[in-house]
């Protein structure tokens, strides 16, 4: 009978790392230009939701002609403005409040 391969231990070594000798984490210095995709991204954030607003009004005001004139296609159209308007804006906020959230766990893992 052969006796059971097992690599060299170098490799061993290499392969086996001990949970605490391990430190992963983001580094946000280590990408050039951080600060300008940051500043992008903070804009964005800014369109986004300042969009979101203005389709907000559009679709309560049409809306509420929709309701008066009793149209009810304008009426479901305004309708679905406001709930996909109000969705886009919590996505919005809520993706860097989640994003934070998710860097600030990966430094404790």
């Amino acid at each position: 009978m052969h006796p059971p391969l097992t690599p060299p231990p170098s490799l061993l070594s290499h392969w086996f790392v001990s949970p605490r000798a391990v430190s992963v984490f983001p580094d946000f210095d280590a990408v050039g230009g951080s600060d300008l995709i940051l500043e992008v991204l903070g804009a964005l954030l800014t369109i986004v939701l300042v969009f979101s607003l203005l389709m907000l009004l559009v679709s309560v005001i049409a809306w509420a002609l929709g309701a008066s004139t009793g149209n009810l296609q304008t009426t479901a159209r305004g309708r679905t403005g406001v709930l996909v308007s109000l969705a886009g804006a919590t996505l919005a906020g809520g993706a860097v409040v989640w994003m934070n959230w998710l860097i600030d766990l990966g430094g404790t893992l």
